[in-house]
């Protein structure tokens, strides 16, 4: 379940988010909402905070002599949008990213464009070394507002089983 509540006092609720092992169904499919609308500012600050120099993100001319005519948003924040966007239903409870594969970028992503993310459970097993955790591979798939595919990658997660998250050792969270 992605969202609980639980009790931590007398008529005293705390929300909680995220899924243990035992949750993840191979096939399930998660649709990450909302999306996100891609914004010039977006676009530039992560151009600048990962030292990409490539003109094609941030240099408005340089962008419009280019076959597309604009400039395009950095792919790697593309990416970082959509493992963003799939943390509440996917990684929550994670105790680690354990490994991306076969990331694609497969259309070009504008200022302006509006993302949306899904995840399809492809694999889960116990893990062999660590007693009460799993691993679970997911593929997540973004979608322009258009509804054309713009990136893909499989990404694997450690997984707490029930009662195993931080969250669950922690009094005061």
């Amino acid at each position: 379940m992605t969202k609980t509540m639980k009790q931590v006092g007398p008529q005293r609720y705390r929300e909680t988010f995220g899924r243990y092992f035992e949750d993840f169904q191979v096939g399930d499919v998660y649709e990450h909402r909302p999306g996100k609308t891609v914004t010039e500012y977006d676009n530039h600050m992560f151009t600048l905070l990962t030292l990409n120099t490539h003109p094609l993100h941030f240099d408005a001319e340089f962008g419009k002599a280019t076959e597309f005519g604009r400039n395009l948003v950095v792919s790697t924040y593309t990416l970082s949008l959509l493992i963003g966007m799939s943390v509440t239903d996917i990684s929550q409870k994670a105790i680690a990213n354990l490994g991306m594969d076969e990331v694609k970028f497969t259309a070009p992503v504008f200022v302006g464009d509006t993302l949306y993310g899904a995840s399809e459970v492809l694999t889960k097993r116990e893990s062999k070394s660590r007693p009460g955790q799993g691993i679970v591979t997911v593929k997540t798939v973004g979608l322009n507002q258009d509804g054309v595919e713009v990136c893909s990658f499989l990404r694997n997660i450690l997984i707490p089983a029930q009662g195993g998250a931080v969250e669950d050792r922690m009094e005061n969270y």
